[in-house]
């Protein structure tokens, strides 16, 4: 299985996927840090996290398949959602949990 058949796969089998710098327990980078706190927030606490530190294949290939350039990355029954930002929009304005709840 290639990259991009590795990410399709994890997106699309879990209903919530982060790609982060690190872990949940020991975000890399304040912007992963960011979103997981935002997650929990919204109550998730069952999610695929991908730590792209610790597979550069998927660092890059993810920023492909999602044309977007920055991670972390969320996505949402397979749909990508955004990064730290979006996610800091959505959450205030009640739409991502809204997503969640999908």
């Amino acid at each position: 299985m290639n990259t991009q058949e590795t990410i399709r796969q994890q997106v699309t089998t879990h209903p919530i996927v982060l790609y982060m710098k690190g872990t949940p327990q020991a975000p890399q980078c304040g912007f992963s840090a960011h979103a997981v706190k935002v997650l929990s927030a919204c109550g998730v606490n069952d999610l695929l996290a991908v730590d792209v530190l610790a597979e550069p294949e998927i660092r890059q290939g993810i920023k492909e398949y999602s044309s977007w350039p920055t991670i972390p990355q969320l996505y949402i029954n397979g749909e990508f959602i955004g990064g730290a930002d979006i996610l800091t929009e959505l959450y205030q304005s009640g739409e991502l949990q809204k997503l969640l709840q999908e």
